[in-house]
């Protein structure tokens, strides 16, 4: 009976190793896909199939901190989460577990705070602009203003040179003023126009020098040197 066996055993033939093998398949009975005895590394047998192993679905696909596995052809990666996130399941800001300073939760996602446009002033130092960014906000120095260690300050005029009349006005400022001195100006040439009545005419002419001097009256000494210097 044992030299029958052994006879026998002689007879099968041998698991063949790769050479005739289906793909993903290290030792099989034949060469068809379901004659699989052992698969490679990343696959597992099911029913004499090899099937790729889901890493991120077991204990096998262990990734670092903020970031998330995605499974690929026998084996796994890990890929970083958006910086909207702070641990995530997936790519995007859609995937957080949980919003990163600077975002918040909206619309089933992680978004930017506009640090900006919220109530409270983003930037303490008045002289400085708010201007958002991605997860954050910066705060320089208004046109000339210059940081010095934590405030911004007014740039220093060199010595000899002496500032132009209108040189801190703001851009509000000057367009008031414009808009002021032209609304004056037609409103007189339409009362001489309407009713040739001076009276009228020197009203506006008033209204406008009182505007004028509402500026220019903390640079009244500035525009007196100027004009004795013949600038």
């Amino acid at each position: 009976m044992l030299m029958l066996c052994v006879v026998l055993f002689l007879l099968l033939p041998a698991p063949s190793l790769g050479i005739n093998c289906s793909e993903h398949c290290k030792a099989c009975g034949g060469p068809k896909r379901d004659q699989c005895l052992q698969c490679l590394p990343g696959f597992m047998l099911h029913d004499g199939v090899c099937v790729d192993i889901d890493e991120c679905g077991t204990e096998l696909g262990k990734c670092p901190a903020n970031t998330y596995c995605l499974n690929t052809h026998s084996s796994y990666t890990c890929r970083s989460c958006d910086r909207a996130c702070v641990g995530c399941m997936g790519s995007g800001p859609a995937r957080c577990k949980k919003c990163a300073p600077g975002y918040r939760s909206a619309d089933l996602k992680c978004l930017d705070i506009d640090e900006c446009s919220e109530e409270v002033l983003a930037c303490s130092d008045i002289n400085a602009l708010c201007v958002n960014t991605e997860g954050s906000f910066q705060c320089p120095c208004a046109p000339g203003f210059t940081r010095t260690r934590t405030l911004c300050e007014r740039n220093q005029i060199p010595e000899g040179q002496e500032r132009g009349l209108f040189d801190d006005l703001q851009d509000d400022e000057v367009e008031v003023l414009k808009q002021m001195f032209f609304g004056v100006i037609l409103c007189a040439l339409a009362t001489l126009a309407a009713k040739g009545d001076m009276m009228f005419t020197s009203v506006f002419i008033g209204a406008l020098a009182a505007t004028l001097g509402y500026w220019l009256s903390d640079k009244s000494d500035r525009l007196l040197g100027s004009f004795l210097k013949g600038r």
